[in-house]
């Protein structure tokens, strides 16, 4: 593999790294409980999203639903929450995504809508962003292995003085 090739590799890893890594690691949404039957209710929560920075907008969208919830109300841990009462909503999984009132993204969550009397109510469904920091890790993995690669070639290759 020729250098120049190893070197742009390294680049555009450490560049996709670094732009994955901060944003998934920081980012975070939750729904709790994680199912509830249909007409029962579930609490957003975008631990990250600073009250002082605007309200926080919940994207809930699924088998029956594209609606955004507006939150102001402070979450007991940090960030901000709202609450989402399910009547009216189709079974199945639903997804929600949140976004800061300084327009950062929170992350996502997903949480199910179950018959009445259907399965028990989870603890809590989160998006912590696993998938989206492994990916940058592996991005940063490859790009420090490139350029260990691209090191040693360059002193292989050096002329002896």
């Amino acid at each position: 593999m020729k250098p120049k090739t190893v070197l742009v590799s390294a680049a555009v890893g450490v560049g996709l790294g670094t732009l994955l890594l901060p944003g998934a690691a920081l980012a975070e949404t939750i729904v709790s409980p994680a199912s509830t039957p249909v007409g029962g209710t579930v609490v957003l929560t975008a631990t990250t999203c600073n009250p002082k920075s605007g309200d926080a907008i919940f994207r809930v969208t699924g088998p029956n639903r594209d609606q955004n919830v507006r939150s102001t109300t402070a979450a007991p841990g940090g960030g901000l929450s709202a609450e989402l009462f399910t009547a009216g909503f189709t079974l199945g999984t639903y997804t929600v995504t949140a976004t800061c009132g300084d327009g950062s993204a929170a992350g996502s969550a997903t949480f199910s809508v179950t018959p009445i009397g259907g399965a028990p109510a989870g603890t809590g469904g989160r998006g912590d962003g696993t998938g989206a920091l492994a990916a940058g890790g592996t991005l940063l993995g490859a790009a420090a292995a490139g350029t260990v690669l691209l090191l040693r070639r360059r002193r292989a290759t050096s002329p002896v003085a």
